[in-house]
């Protein structure tokens, strides 16, 4: 008989109480039920029962084992793992800061500048080793595309105390108006030799073209146009030029005229008279004065000779 059978008909009989006590006989194995006012021997079925019950639960107990015999493989490999990637990590005992001069702008082929801050809030001494940055693929940060020098430092910093160091870089011309990420570290290590190195700033940024200054195409765009202008000024003198050129020269008609044709009879004669006799005393005098004139001359140049 099987213990929910013998459960469903002790609860059918309502004649006898509903309370009971099961005992276990020592050399048998068999369960015994006593209740008032009479007792019910269970058969060896209710053992088997028991016993299934209770290798179910010794199952249960050794698959838990098992799970917290894995657990600390687990985290063996996952210790294994760390070790292998031998990147240090940051110090709880210590923060870092960031911040660029001239805000987060990277123009290309331009000084970037940045102020990193460092706080001991241990109470141990940190050595600051060195400060790096790089720039690298944004799909695969394990690509470098152009790897800064590092700054040495070799800065203690004592407990509760703070440090700032500078850093600056040039982005190459060639990346501009592309999107690279941007990786600045800083290496320390405490007394005991623990090497720490922390992120101060990982994420993507985007270099962006100088505008300012003149480059190679702005000048030649410039000459090319001044060029241009000068061959329009040019062109427009020459069609101006050939116009007029085309243009008939108007003849203006004036007619035959002599001094004889001059009508002089209105003139009287008296004053006609002292013309003439004017105009022969202006010859005279002009042809007398020309005659002194290289005698003059002449006897300068025998007396210089």
């Amino acid at each position: 008989m099987s213990l929910s059978k013998l459960c469903g008909r002790m609860s059918d009989n309502a004649r006898y109480p509903r309370a009971f006590l099961v005992k276990k006989s020592e050399p048998t194995g068999f369960y015994s039920v006593d209740r008032k006012p009479g007792s019910l021997a269970v058969a060896q079925d209710l053992t088997e029962d028991e016993e299934t019950v209770e290798d179910s639960i010794i199952e249960d107990e050794d698959d838990e084992a098992e799970v917290e015999e894995d657990e600390p493989t687990d985290l063996a490999e996952d210790k294994e793992e760390e070790d292998v990637s031998g990147e240090p990590e940051a110090s709880p005992s210590a923060d870092t800061t960031i911040l660029f001069v001239k805000g987060e702008d990277f123009p290309a082929n331009n000084i970037v500048k940045f102020l990193v801050g460092f706080t001991n809030k241990g109470t141990e001494d940190f050595i600051v080793e060195s400060l790096d940055a790089s720039f690298r693929y944004p799909q695969d940060y394990q690509f470098y595309i152009q790897n800064f020098t590092a700054l040495p430092l070799n800065t203690v910093v004592p407990p509760q105390r703070q440090a700032t160091f500078e850093y600056s870089f040039i982005p190459a011309e060639p990346m501009g108006g592309r999107p690279f990420g941007l990786v600045i570290n800083l290496n320390y290590k405490d007394l005991n030799g623990n090497v720490f190195q922390d992120a101060v700033f990982n994420q993507t940024v985007t270099i962006i073209e100088r505008e300012d200054g003149l480059d190679g195409e702005t000048i030649f765009m410039y000459m090319f146009l001044a060029g241009l202008g000068l061959l329009l000024v040019v062109g427009l003198h020459q069609l101006l030029e050939s116009r007029k050129r085309k243009r008939p020269i108007q003849k203006v008609e004036t007619g035959t005229s002599s001094q004889n044709d001059v009508d002089m009879s209105w003139i009287p004669q008296e004053t006609l008279n002292q013309i003439s006799k004017s105009d022969k005393l202006g010859q005279k005098c002009f042809s007398s004065m020309g005659i002194k004139y290289l005698r003059f001359s002449k006897q300068c140049l025998v007396d210089a000779m």
